[in-house]
């Protein structure tokens, strides 16, 4: 007689085992300069990617946009601690994906990029109010549970789609153009910089940075896909959007070689051992 397979044998997973398993580390990056590279280049990635793929049928755009984000989710949440390609590429995904959904909500709905942005500035208001009710941290160092990961990660969507909507209202809806928005938003994302070194909370200046890298990646995409008569240096979407995720797989396999922006375990992480993990 046959021995009885072990369990979770054929699916590496024990039975009753939860699909998407508590992390045993921190799931995000630590900040350093490179982590801001690799942010711009994942915005105006997104951008130009989504814009292209709105430029043949909306419903294959759509598709394409979503099956990147649900593999992006999957692979994420499956690691069960920070790994720079599954990072990224969710990261990527939700920029793609974050701006066609800002983008539809002007073009297919009508609401105006003022009302957009205005709109996701409250979702993003909610969202952080609801994340801290319920951990009391927005800190990216207590990214140490499914939970808050999914605070996090919904918290970058809601960046992403109101920087979207801030990009063009600037550009269009104000008139500056593709190349003062760059400027203008390069100016701004000092601003947090300079309120740290004289006494800003971290976490405020880390989100504030982190919203404004959005319109200005955005906008960085756009002056340089759009066409001359838009105030653009028309290298086209698809061809942005290609050489963008070229720099980005060098970028993003740079990080995973060397293994550059691992946080540290500190001492009082509440991240769970192996044999609590287990457990669960």
């Amino acid at each position: 007689m046959r021995p009885a397979p072990e369990h979770g044998r054929r699916s590496g997973r024990s039975r009753g085992e939860p699909f998407f398993r508590e992390p045993l580390a921190a799931k995000v990056p630590e900040i350093t300069l490179m982590f801001w590279v690799v942010k711009i280049l994942t915005t105006a990635g997104g951008e130009a990617a989504s814009d292209y793929l709105a430029l043949g049928s909306k419903l294959t755009g759509g598709a394409v946009e979503t099956g990147l984000l649900v593999i992006g989710l999957v692979w994420q949440f499956r690691t069960r601690r920070y790994t720079a390609a599954a990072y990224w590429f969710l990261a990527y995904a939700i920029a793609v994906f974050g701006t066609g959904v800002s983008d539809t909500l002007h073009l297919s709905f009508g609401i105006p990029y003022a009302g957009t942005t205005l709109l996701w500035a409250v979702v993003l208001a909610a969202i952080f109010l609801l994340w801290y009710r319920s951990e009391r941290t927005l800190s990216i160092h207590s990214i140490t549970t499914r939970r808050r990961e999914s605070w996090y990660w919904a918290t970058v969507f809601a960046t992403f789609a109101l920087g979207t909507a801030l990009g063009d209202f600037t550009a269009t809806t104000l008139g500056l153009g593709y190349l003062s928005s760059v400027i203008l938003f390069a100016v701004v994302i000092t601003i947090p910089l300079v309120a740290w070194r004289f006494g800003l909370n971290p976490i405020a200046a880390f989100w504030f940075a982190y919203v404004v890298t959005r319109p200005l990646g955005a906008s960085i995409a756009d002056y340089v896909s759009k066409p001359h008569t838009i105030s653009g240096l028309n290298v086209g979407d698809g061809r942005t959007a290609l050489i963008v995720v070229a720099a980005l797989v060098i970028v993003v396999a740079y990080l995973a070689i060397t293994r550059t922006g691992i946080q540290p375990r500190a001492a009082g992480d509440t991240v769970p051992d192996s044999a609590s993990a287990a457990r669960h």
